[in-house]
């Protein structure tokens, strides 16, 4: 495990199938190409989550992230343009997404971060990556790299530099069809 600023060297992580852990804006999250099966399966492993249970995808901007939105609305395009990047997770109709991804369901999570640290590494994958937060299913996030090397001793290809954002909380997670917060902030 190393921890460093190289975009490039998390980015090809990734796709070689590795998971790279990073800051957010609230706690350090895990990542892994969305494309990639095998990838998908060693992350839910490694957090022991459900793959029911979906994912969330990141990615650097809106124009990246709309190839996954199943033709949107303006509506649904001006709520993502008034809360991104920021810390607002939408729940959006989906396409071209991995089952284990949406968690078998027609929608997908997808946030367009404001941390710099998420959004070079968006930016050097040049796709949207997977994210959730660094803790095995159940336990609190990891908070820094003590706790993240506590939770995940192995597991883990690359740890990014970087501190977390000032949020206190992991993003708030909001249905688009609905306008139903599944998640505060």
């Amino acid at each position: 495990m190393t921890s460093n600023f190289n975009y490039s060297i998390a980015a090809n992580v990734l796709r070689d199938g590795g998971i790279v852990a990073y800051p957010t804006e609230a706690v350090f999250g895990l990542g892994c190409n969305p494309h990639d099966p095998n990838a998908l399966k060693a992350l839910l492993t490694l957090k022991q989550r459900s793959p029911a249970l979906g994912l969330i995808v990141i990615g650097a901007s809106i124009d990246a992230v709309m190839p996954y939105l199943a033709k949107p609305s303006d509506i649904v395009i001006k709520k993502l343009h008034r809360s991104w990047p920021g810390p607002t997770t939408w729940i959006v109709e989906a396409q071209g997404l991995n089952d284990w991804v949406t968690g078998g369901r027609d929608t997908v999570a997808v946030r367009v971060p404001d941390h710099p640290v998420c959004q070079g590494l968006c930016r050097a994958f040049g796709d949207v990556v997977v994210s959730t937060s660094a803790n095995v299913s159940g336990r609190p996030p990891a908070l820094n790299r003590l706790q993240l090397r506590a939770q995940f001793p192995t597991g883990i290809h690359h740890i990014m530099g970087g501190q977390l954002g000032d949020a206190a909380n992991p993003s708030q997670i909001i249905d688009c069809r609905t306008d139903r917060v599944l998640r505060q902030s």
